[in-house]
């Protein structure tokens, strides 16, 4: 699940309106949207943080790198898993692998 889409579930679970978030983490109710809708790119850290204090939830929940969280798929957390099992050097080498598959993709 994106961040936009963890935000949204969030703030209608927390019943509050896209003003109400705004106002509590300092942005326009139009930048929230954006958020929401994933139409806003690399929101800032500082950003980030405020919006996970406000929904009382980690930052790494909110941007979907919590791999105990309730909506993960199984086999990631495997993937996690094993690789805990890595030494440094094992994981600088799963790293780049990971980062060359994903410079391969094609872009929608």
């Amino acid at each position: 699940m994106s961040l936009g889409a963890r935000l949204g579930e969030l703030r209608r679970k927390a019943v509050q309106s896209l003003q109400d978030v705004a106002d509590a983490v300092g942005v326009s109710k139009a930048h929230v949207w954006e958020l929401e809708k994933g139409r806003a790119d690399n929101p800032s850290m500082a950003l980030v943080t405020r919006l996970a204090d406000h929904f009382g939830v980690s930052v790494a929940y909110l941007v979907g790198e919590d791999v105990d969280a309730p909506d993960v798929d199984p086999a990631l957390q495997r993937l996690f898993r094993q690789a805990q099992q890595l030494d440094d050097r094992e994981r600088k080498i799963l790293d780049e692998m990971m980062q060359t598959l994903l410079k391969t993709r094609p872009t929608d």
